[in-house]
């Protein structure tokens, strides 16, 4: 065997591994949503017998009583009232806080930042005894704006982190030709500096809404005196079944599936905005 035949014959056999690894990945991250899709369509009799990928008898009354169900329906507009204006003070505090941090000098700057990313290592339950007695205090216990409030708590310092490296990046010409033309600092953050920085904010914005979205903790801990104003994620794991004693657990797949469709539909509207917020700046010069 010559040279250019042992080349061609490793270069096979890695195409070969590559492939076999993207498809494991594959089937590692799509296979519990494809699993919890199929049990969505069964009864629950057949739910209980042993276990097929396919469905016997495909049905969508699962669906039909998820929808029937109040508490589940009112916990999907909560959550998408509670995932956006949570998003978009996270957004609107964080593009503040990015600009500062990644465009002006000021004492204290690094230190700042690195406490910004120090949030992010908390885990929720060691913050929420103290955010559970503000809440309380300040008489938002059992409201969505308790929520509202706190959910940025969650999404704020990753948004400030990543959009700090964006507005770091831009050119300072920019500015510079922005200020000769007679625009002050907040003209030029908002018309010149802020839309091009739009593949960071949708990135950012979709992980946070994302984050939002399926947060149960706090969602749980500050409702439990107000089922309306509870989330989505609280209404599942407090689904009952249409009959009494009965585990509805194909009635939480296919709540879960609903669910989990607004979010890949995000994902497929702005896949390309997302692909340029993670790859910008990756390339110099």
């Amino acid at each position: 065997m010559n040279q250019s035949s042992e080349f061609s014959l490793r270069n096979l056999l890695g195409r070969i591994g590559f492939w076999f690894l993207i498809l494991l990945i594959l089937f590692y991250t799509l296979f519990p949503f494809y699993w919890a899709f199929v049990s969505s369509l069964k009864t629950e009799n057949e739910v209980f017998q042993p276990a097929t990928f396919f469905p016997e008898n495909p049905t969508v009354i699962n669906y039909e009583s998820a929808f029937q169900n109040t508490q589940f329906t009112q916990g999907l507009l909560n959550s998408t009232i509670v995932s956006s204006v949570s998003v978009g003070l996270a957004l609107v505090v964080g593009s503040f806080a990015a600009y500062a941090l990644g465009r002006l000098e000021f004492r204290g700057k690094t230190l700042m930042l690195y406490a910004v990313l120090a949030m992010t290592m908390f885990p929720q339950i060691s913050i929420l005894s103290g955010l559970f007695e503000i809440v309380r205090e300040s008489g938002l216990f059992g409201q969505l704006s308790s929520m509202i409030l706190t959910y940025p708590i969650i999404t704020l310092p990753f948004t400030v982190w990543t959009l700090t490296s964006f507005f770091k990046g831009l050119p300072a010409e920019l500015e510079q030709a922005a200020l000769v033309d007679g625009a002050n600092f907040f003209q030029t953050f908002y018309l010149i500096l802020l839309p091009l920085t739009a593949p960071a904010l949708v990135t950012t914005g979709l992980l946070a809404f994302i984050s939002a979205w399926n947060e149960y903790l706090f969602a749980l801990t500050f409702t439990t005196v107000n089922p309306s104003a509870q989330t989505v994620t609280v209404a599942i794991a407090l689904f009952s079944g249409r009959i009494s004693r009965q585990e509805p657990i194909a009635e939480i797949m296919a709540a879960s599936v609903v669910v989990t469709v607004p979010l890949i539909i995000l994902v497929l509207v702005f896949q390309r905005r997302i692909v340029e917020g993670l790859t910008a700046g990756a390339v110099k010069g």
